[in-house]
């Protein structure tokens, strides 16, 4: 009972965070529009700091509007394209049953046993080992498995990620590190934006500003501090959308692991995943953004605090001791199986199954 209640709970409060996300994005390109009115403030009007700060609030507030149609209009469009951009970023494709009838009857059993919609199935020409799923409703849901995972686990271990992979989608951990992904994106894109356009814009030009030196000093003293507020806002903001990614429940992938063992039953399959992904999991020149879907992100930063994965050994102890999972005899050297999923071809070199 209490586990239903945390999964149930898990479920709500991603649905609560996904309209807190947005609401966020909304607030922080309000801040990176006042920090773009400050230093237009700066560097067009006069008078103190405060007259400055004021004139450019009132500005901000009158385009808020605009902002909000803006924001909505750049989530329409990342709601239509991101499955096509993350495409393009890993090299992955779809496949269809026809193309790997194995891997997509395995993804399909899972999807029966639970009265799931089908996702759709995509492969990443990668020798990483990883998987992530991706969408923000059931049309768009679709879950990528690599190359090199597919080479390197068996049946039982490739259908617990599967497992994994779509407990993510039916607890709604995808849509929320989309939306997260989206604000990411979107604060540094305007706050570089507001970043260049002050490096490479026009000076400010003292003359003018007042009858005396003591009037033209205050105006560009005013001026500068102006323009350090703005550029503390836009540092802050960055931040505050970085933060936001961070913050989300890394509870999330200890749900999707024990989630898999409600749909495979095999925990040990499960550990054995995780222990051959551990270490080869990073997939070459992809964004952050990408990497904190997977089902490992070794990029999981410098501290604990900014991780965005539970450590690959704290995961495994959560299945031995609440899955009743076992840990693999470490004597005998785990051998990869050479099918179904890494035929022989001629000369000894191996592939995968579709080429």
């Amino acid at each position: 009972m209490a586990a239903a209640f945390g999964l149930y709970s898990h479920i709500q409060a991603n649905r609560r965070r996904s309209v807190i996300l947005i609401v966020s994005l909304f607030l922080l390109i309000l801040v990176l529009a006042y920090a773009a009115d400050l230093i237009a403030e700066a560097l067009t009007g006069y008078g103190t700091l405060d007259q400055l700060m004021l004139s450019a609030l009132h500005r901000t507030l009158s385009i808020a509007p605009i902002v909000a149609v803006g924001v909505a209009i750049w989530l329409a469009v990342a709601w239509k394209i991101h499955q096509w951009l993350i495409d393009r970023v890993v090299d992955g494709h779809p496949v269809t049953r026809a193309e790997a009838p194995e891997l997509y009857n395995l993804l399909e059993n899972l999807c029966i046993s639970r009265g799931l919609p089908m996702p759709t199935l995509r492969i990443v020409e990668t020798d990483a080992m990883n998987a992530f799923a991706t969408g923000l409703n059931q049309k768009q849901y679709s879950i990528s498995v690599t190359r090199g995972l597919l080479q390197g686990l068996n049946k039982r271990e490739l259908e617990a990620v599967l497992g994994h992979e779509l407990t993510h989608i039916r607890n709604g951990d995808v849509r929320v590190m989309v939306i997260a992904s989206v604000i990411a994106g979107i604060v540094t894109f305007f706050g570089e934006l507001i970043f260049r356009m002050v490096m490479m814009g026009p000076r400010i030009n003292l003359r003018g500003r007042g009858n005396s030196d003591s009037e033209r000093k205050s105006g560009a003293g005013a001026a500068m501090a102006a323009i350090a507020i703005a550029m503390l806002l836009i540092g802050a903001a960055w931040f505050l959308s970085l933060l936001l990614r961070f913050a989300l429940s890394r509870s999330r992938e200890y749900l999707a692991d024990a989630g898999s063992v409600e749909l495979t039953k095999d925990p040990d399959a499960m550990i054995s995943a995780l222990m051959k992904i551990s270490g080869h999991a990073e997939i070459p020149s992809v964004p952050s953004g990408v990497m904190e879907m997977c089902i490992e992100n070794q990029r999981s930063g410098v501290a604990d605090l900014f991780a965005t994965h539970p450590p690959i050994e704290a995961r495994i102890r959560a299945l031995v001791e609440q899955a009743g999972g076992h840990m693999p005899d470490m004597a005998q050297p785990q051998q990869i199986p050479a099918s179904p999923w890494t035929p022989q071809i001629p000369g000894g070199a191996r592939r995968g199954p579709w080429g």
